[in-house]
């Protein structure tokens, strides 16, 4: 779940000042070196967090197993929507272009023209100008660097947690609006990393930001009477994820919603100070930017979130 900040496939600014330098490369199994330990730590830190949530806000509650015969509408929590299935070939399809197509400065290059750097909207014209791309890169930047990655495992991180917040947010979203979603909160991300870095010129790279902004998102109804996690169930009809949002006040109040906060914020503090060696060596975690999506995703649900159907809302009761 991490946002990295460093040249691809080992590769290094020969002088982090001078884009001109050229970089220093090495072998793609340096960048990972040290990080295959985390790798199972994390596949299952999503469905930790939610059980922590679900469970461990309410510890006094029995646990009951319910046996249910499926229904035709019923479907599996996982049945990942098509949309989700696209973000994944995406952002799959560019790590395998960049690492089989590109050369090493070539894809250098490329970072430097698609990837975030704070450096960018510096008031001082010789490093903006030192840059590729241009006027259009301060604009398509806020938005493209999400769609690069470190390497496999930084990618894989990434995937295990769009999966299932991803998924969540689709269903209630639909395509469209997922989509604007995602490429909002990515540039919240960069906002925040560049507010917290206005002078920065190392590249930030990663969906990070982005699936933050899911995660909060998907807390503003998951956990909700009748939502797909209310009583932790294996199965989720559509109904379930269009049941009524929690308001803003009320998610704040959730004891569910904080648990999960606080393990989430405990989890990039780890990031953040290299207690967990998923960056690897010579990365950075742009922490600043998963807060920036993850507070963006909390805040604009709202703005993105459709309308109940026309029947829904007949049959709610009036008070």
């Amino acid at each position: 779940m991490t946002d990295a900040a460093a040249a691809p496939n080992g590769c290094r600014l020969a002088n982090p000042g001078d884009w001109a330098a050229g970089v220093e490369c090495g072998t793609p199994a340096q960048g990972a070196k040290g990080r295959a330990q985390a790798l199972p730590f994390v596949l299952f830190a999503a469905r930790g967090l939610l059980a922590a949530a679900a469970g461990a806000a309410y510890p006094g509650r029995r646990r009951t197993i319910p046996v249910t015969q499926r229904s035709p509408s019923s479907e599996p929590m996982f049945n990942v929507p098509p949309v989700v299935l696209a973000t994944v070939a995406v952002l799959v399809l560019v790590h395998a272009a960049r690492t089989l197509l590109l050369t090493d400065r070539e894809d250098v290059q490329f970072l430097l023209t698609f990837a975030f750097i704070p450096a960018r909207y510096d008031t001082d014209g010789l490093v903006r100008g030192s840059l590729p791309g241009g006027f259009d890169a301060d604009l398509w930047t806020f938005f493209t660097y999400a769609f690069l990655h470190a390497d496999l495992l930084h990618i894989a991180v990434n995937l295990a947690w769009l999966l299932p917040f991803g998924t969540a947010l689709a269903r209630r979203f639909g395509a469209w609006r997922y989509a604007a979603f995602m490429l909002v909160t990515a540039a919240a991300g960069a906002f925040a990393h560049l507010i917290s870095y206005p002078h920065g010129m190392v590249p930030m790279i990663g969906a990070s930001a982005a699936i933050s902004g899911t995660m909060a998102a998907a807390m503003r109804f998951v956990f909700q009477q009748g939502g797909p996690l209310a009583v932790w169930r294996r199965q989720s009809d559509a109904k379930s994820y269009r049941v009524p949002a929690a308001s803003l006040y009320a998610t704040l109040r959730d004891p569910r919603f904080l648990m999960f906060l606080a393990v989430w914020i405990g989890l990039n503090l780890l990031l953040g100070l290299g207690t967990l060696p998923i960056a690897g060596e010579g990365q950075q975690v742009a922490w600043q930017a998963h807060i920036g999506g993850f507070l963006a995703g909390l805040v604009l649900f709202n703005a993105f979130d459709p309308p109940a159907p026309h029947e829904e809302v007949e049959a709610e009761p009036r008070g």
